[in-house]
């Protein structure tokens, strides 16, 4: 037998393992545990986020009853959902870019710097693959069988990636508040200016009902509950002292169906009064307690939109609520008719008495208002864009509040003053209010 000699090429086994220990071979190496470790990353995160995002309520009652860190972690990680939304979001684009990272270079290796479109292609094909199979939809499937369990698991890692993350969360969530404001307040504007130019524009002043109609149903949504309540000096209630042989004449004089009751003052409301409740008691002697026949009052904030609350009203079987300021006392009242009335206008029947107009037009340009005039009704009458008026209404929701902030006191009957093409002359007013204002519309300076 003839024995191998210096000048004999290398056994298979030398050359497998020069293979397997080339740099070539270890990059390789190395960028496919690296793949499969952010795949990895990646569906743990996934899962995390359909975890924490589909917890029960009886899951999250176990979490504030164990002792372990880890539900505790679970609880403090949910105080600030969007915080914790965006910092997952930011781990899985460090783990997207580390993939495209590692796949592109492996990429340049095999094929050289000039890597073809078909080959880029095939790569963002397959990685996206990979990415929504194994890192997007296989660990939600799972995590959602094990909410509780995989949450648990998870909250260590998201708790710390949660520090380390802060200043990149930090400032991902003010941009995202920055923009939502920014696009909370113009473009809604905008549009209802560009409507209400266009109903001015499409309908003349002979089809004036149906433009008002029109305008009521546009500024529906951005109209509060302050602007068309009736305030609190214009609310009648009763005492709940009152006995109930001097109830029924009251509500004779007053003819309303349903009255607020108050106990010491009108900002302690304990509840309201259906005057239907009392049909079936007629015969009930001067003695009876009528105060148990109160159903609950519904209050709302000043700042409620009434377009929500039309809907709480439909929803909860309600006709009336009490309008609380932000000390809780009480600031007005709101019912559903008024609501409807913001669309359709004045509502009377044949039962209503005529009421002092709040309003009366001299002339094409020339207004008289009464001082307790809603601006929001002054809006609409004189077409006066309530843009105008937001700078210097202030808090002021009537056309004489609107003249003392801008008058800056008590102004006295023929005083005057212009906004924009606006001029205010003072008609009649006292040492405590002002009583009725004059407009005149276009004024040309």
């Amino acid at each position: 037998m003839e024995n191998t000699d210096a000048g004999d090429p290398p056994s298979y086994l030398t050359y497998l393992v020069s293979a397997l220990f080339s740099p070539f071979s270890l990059d390789l190496a190395l960028a496919a545990t690296g793949i499969i470790l952010l795949l990895l990353l990646s569906a743990l995160v996934s899962g995390a986020e359909a975890a924490f995002f589909s917890l029960s309520e009886a899951e999250l009652a176990t979490c504030r009853q164990r002792p372990q860190r880890s539900y505790k972690r679970v609880l403090d990680l949910l105080q600030q959902p969007r915080r914790l939304l965006t910092t997952m979001l930011v781990i899985d684009n460090i783990i997207n870019v580390a993939l495209v990272i590692i796949i592109i270079n492996l990429a340049i290796q095999l094929n050289g710097r000039n890597l073809g479109f078909s080959t880029v292609l095939t790569i963002a094909v397959a990685l996206t693959i990979a990415i929504s199979f194994f890192g997007e939809v296989l660990p939600k499937i799972r995590a959602t069988r094990n909410r509780l369990t995989t949450a648990c698991r998870m909250a260590g890692f998201l708790h710390w990636s949660d520090i380390i993350l802060a200043p990149i969360s930090g400032l991902l969530l003010s941009l995202s508040n920055l923009i939502e404001r920014k696009v909370r307040a113009k473009p809604n504007s905008v549009r209802l200016d560009e409507l209400q130019n266009a109903i001015d524009a499409s309908l003349t002043t002979e089809n004036r009902e149906e433009k008002e109609i029109l305008k009521g149903i546009v500024n529906f949504s951005t109209t509060t509950v302050k602007q068309v309540m009736h305030s609190r000096v214009d609310v009648i209630a009763f005492d709940i002292s009152t006995s109930y042989a001097d109830l029924l004449p009251l509500i004779n004089q007053w003819g309303y169906s349903r009255v607020p009751i108050y106990s010491e003052t009108v900002d302690k409301i304990e509840g309201i009064l259906y005057i239907k409740d009392l049909l079936q008691h007629l015969d009930a002697g001067p003695d009876f307690a009528w105060q148990t026949l109160l159903r609950p009052p519904y209050f709302v904030p000043e700042s409620k939109k009434i377009d929500d609350l039309l809907r709480e009203f439909q929803e909860m079987h309600v006709h009336m609520a009490i309008v609380v300021d932000e000390y809780g006392g009480t600031a007005g009242l709101l019912t559903f008719e008024d609501i409807v009335e913001e669309i359709v206008g004045e509502i009377k029947d044949e039962f209503d008495e005529e009421e002092d107009v709040e309003y009366a037009q001299i002339d094409e340009n020339t207004f008289i208002f009464e001082g307790q005039t809603s601006l929001n009704e002054f809006c609409k009458v004189t077409g006066i864009d309530p843009e105008v008026l937001e700078l210097v209404r202030k808090n002021n929701e009537s056309v004489g509040g609107l003249m003392l902030e801008l008058f800056s006191k008590i102004p006295q009957e023929g005083e005057e003053i212009e906004i924009d093409s606006y001029k205010f002359i003072i008609e009649a007013a006292d040492n405590k209010r002002v009583k009725q204002v004059k407009v005149y519309v276009g004024v040309t300076k």
